[in-house]
């Protein structure tokens, strides 16, 4: 498949890309018109992107630069957010804090920015997953349908829940209808990936959840070479509720296994 290639701060494409990939999924995607709002400020890889999405039945709009893409998404919420870092007029991480401060619609960053502190602060203001150029058409759709088949799950389960539901433990309260936390006094701002990844593993205090259990539990995808980005966020979480200086009290890791909270 097609690979998009950053050279000299441009992009090239290493061979012509050929016919998208035929449909073979039978998802809910069939079923309904996802809207997804691209942030890209090249054209040749905002036009191959959304040829890829509008193949899996996903109606596609295209932003050129920061400012118009974040006033198209606050004035038309989209169902998800393919957003670029480097953009002009305004940055893609400035874009992902505004919407984080009132929305948790969906975020996948595309970007060549493949430094760790790069991935560390992408996830930290609120993107849901981080792709690095040079990268496949193909996958980034498979993380798209991935996101999508998530929160429409998520989205009937909220519908079906009736009596406001939250969890406590040993000073923390975690509430799954307001989607908040807190943490004694403190009330601290979780991102909807780390939200999920904390209810995900206080729903069963002690079980040690597998990296694949959280990433087929808490993000919906199914791909190999996840297991660093569970464990970026893991830490994003820790900061934002263990308390300072001490060993952690809520999430813990079991070496060699993966992660638990609270105490066996």
């Amino acid at each position: 498949w097609p690979v998009i290639k950053l050279a000299q701060y441009r992009v090239q494409w290493i061979n012509p890309a050929p016919p998208p990939p035929e449909r073979t999924a039978k998802s809910a995607l069939r079923e309904m018109t996802a809207r997804i709002l691209v942030i890209e400020d090249d054209p040749g890889i905002a036009r191959i992107i959304a040829l890829y999405l509008e193949q899996d039945g996903c109606a596609v709009a295209l932003a050129s630069d920061g400012a118009a893409g974040l006033r198209r998404a606050q004035e038309s919420p989209p169902d998800l957010i393919v957003l670029d870092l480097m953009l002009p007029r305004l940055d893609g991480m400035s874009i992902c804090r505004a919407l984080r401060a009132a929305s948790d619609v969906p975020i996948i960053m595309v970007t060549a920015r493949a430094a760790e502190t790069d991935r560390l602060a992408g996830l930290d203001a609120g993107a849901d997953d981080y792709i690095v150029k040079p990268f496949s058409p193909r996958e980034l759709a498979a993380r798209v349908r991935a996101v999508l088949r998530r929160t429409a799950r998520q989205n009937a389960a909220r519908a079906a829940a009736t009596p406001p539901a939250s969890l406590e433990y040993d000073g923390i309260a975690i509430d799954l209808n307001t989607r908040t936390v807190s943490v004694g006094d403190r009330k601290p701002a979780l991102t909807p990936t780390e939200f999920r990844l904390l209810a995900l593993l206080a729903e069963q205090p002690g079980r040690i959840f597998t990296r694949d259990q959280i990433i087929n539990g808490a993000f919906g995808y199914d791909y190999d070479g996840f297991d660093r980005t569970v464990d970026v966020h893991i830490a994003n979480l820790r900061r934002k509720i263990e308390p300072d200086g001490r060993k952690p009290r809520y999430v813990q890791t079991v070496h060699g296994v993966g992660y638990r909270f609270g105490n066996a």
